[in-house]
């Protein structure tokens, strides 16, 4: 008889040997066992689908490209009443699952979220930017009605993401707060700190971190007055 998985952990992935060790490890180390590992694979010319094999995780092989349609068809394979989304550069914390299974059991919420913290040593104008960010910018958007959940770290209601479509496919950028104001629909969305997660800073190394924010405010702008959002997003490896 099979057992009864109460989370299913979703990772979308696409050349990720560098980095999926990480999320790997850290799921590997959970204080909160009973959950199913999903890595949903655009193949690539690396060992990634190997190397999460290695370590247990159910793989979905995903030939359209898309973060979003990643991570749909990793939540159309789940088996858990709870999805978590992680990123593959990303490592949960040792009682994230925990802390999301349990605000679930005691709280009416439909989906939740939690702070982000860079996953390498990282300057201090970097941990502020994180903060910034994945905290303040967060707890305001949900005080304020308007959700912004970030989507390498986020935990719902499978019942609710299917009632609502999952991610749209159609955003190559921003379908996770796409998804948020969707979400805000079917119910409360909460905001626990203790829910957290690290994520590798690549991006704003690479882009600095004043290019960091200038993407993201025009892309936030694009999406709220023209409901267009950018259409690429620089794959950084």
């Amino acid at each position: 008889m099979q057992r009864r998985v109460e989370i299913s952990v979703i990772v979308p992935a696409y050349n990720e040997e560098k980095y999926i060790r990480n999320v790997l490890d850290g799921l590997r180390d959970q204080t909160f066992k009973n959950f199913e590992t999903i890595v949903a694979l655009r193949p690539g010319s690396d060992s990634t689908k190997e190397i999460a094999e290695s370590y247990g995780a159910k793989v979905v092989v995903v030939k359209e490209k898309g973060i979003g349609v990643g991570r749909n068809r990793g939540a159309a394979a789940a088996i858990g009443g709870l999805l978590v989304f992680l990123d593959a550069d990303t490592k949960p914390s040792r009682n994230l699952l925990r802390t999301y299974h349990d605000a679930f059991a005691r709280k009416k919420i439909v989906a939740a979220t939690g702070p982000i913290e860079p996953l390498e040593k990282s300057s201090k104008r970097v941990k502020l930017g994180f903060k910034f960010v994945s905290v303040l910018f967060v707890k305001s958007s949900i005080l304020f009605g308007r959700p912004s959940i970030v989507g390498l770290n986020f935990a719902v209601w499978r019942d609710a993401f299917t009632r609502i479509g999952g991610f749209d496919e159609r955003y190559a950028t921003y379908e996770d707060w796409d998804l948020s104001l969707r979400l805000k629909r079917e119910g409360r969305i909460v905001f626990l700190d203790k829910a957290l997660a690290y994520t590798s800073a690549r991006r704003i190394r690479a882009w600095g971190i004043l290019g960091f924010f200038r993407y993201h405010v025009g892309n936030m702008a694009r999406y709220h007055f023209l409901r267009k959002p950018k259409e690429y997003y620089e794959p950084i490896r």
